[in-house]
């Protein structure tokens, strides 16, 4: 009995090796373009950090245990003028209040276990909800979504440490390393676009939403966008839902 059940044991874990391993090249070619972006800004924090007094495995830790992009550059000087924690809190919560929004439609319930759910919580960018928010994500399975969301965090990770690591080599005359994460963000844009091509309210939403914020509340410009965009979303989906028939 012992010989028939490893026998049968056999080709399921082969499988699901298998499975495994067809996931993480799926994620790989997922991630491959948001890496590109990743590494050179990564490296641009890495040397921001050491150029300015912090040692280099600082940036390093930073990227592993934060992992919060934009509120690191931010954190960098906070940390030399040692900002109270109160301070770096409020900080950190209105600079990542958008992903209070991504949590709506990102496929968490995808993700199997608890620890695969707490950290695809924690590893969850702007990059991660772009690339899983899409139709051609919603057969994604929890390994290929955790595989993803780990690259991209290892794709910042690594940037930031050889940035540290190798500040000083890079000459202050380099230019548009500060671009790369603006580029990005333009190009998941056209592709969310061009999957909606019938849906011309929702990047018209965005657009009046974003103008309305930066007239009314520039230094809150997108927590204000954000929260009248989702505000329009929930309004435009109760008036379709009027305006449908209801059948007894």
């Amino acid at each position: 009995m012992q010989i028939c059940s490893s026998a049968v044991d056999a080709p399921r874990r082969g499988a699901a090796e298998s499975l495994r391993r067809s996931a993480f090249r799926a994620a790989f070619t997922d991630s491959a373009s948001v890496g590109l972006s990743f590494v050179p800004l990564g490296v641009a924090f890495g040397a921001l950090a050491t150029q300015s007094g912090l040692d280099w495995w600082w940036a390093g830790l930073s990227a592993a245990l934060i992992f919060g992009g934009s509120f690191e550059f931010l954190l960098i000087g906070m940390v030399i003028v040692a900002t109270p924690l109160m301070a770096v809190a409020v900080s950190a919560f209105m600079v990542n209040l958008r992903h209070v929004f991504y949590t709506l439609s990102f496929p968490l319930h995808r993700v199997h276990g608890r620890f695969g759910k707490a950290y695809s919580t924690f590893a969850l960018c702007d990059e991660a909800y772009a690339l899983t928010a899409g139709k051609q994500a919603r057969a994604w399975s929890s390994p290929r979504i955790l595989w993803l969301q780990f690259l991209l965090h290892m794709y910042w990770a690594v940037g930031a440490v050889a940035g540290a690591l190798l500040g000083s080599l890079i000459p202050d005359s380099v230019q548009g390393l500060d671009f790369a994460l603006t580029a990005l963000f333009a190009v998941l844009a056209l592709e969310a676009l061009r999957e909606r091509k019938g849906d011309l309210p929702t990047p018209v939403l965005a657009l009046a939403s974003a103008l309305a914020a930066r007239i009314l509340m520039p230094d809150q410009m997108l927590p204000v966008a954000f929260a009248l965009f989702t505000a329009g979303l929930l309004a435009r989906r109760r008036l379709t839902a009027r305006g449908k028939p209801h059948h007894a």
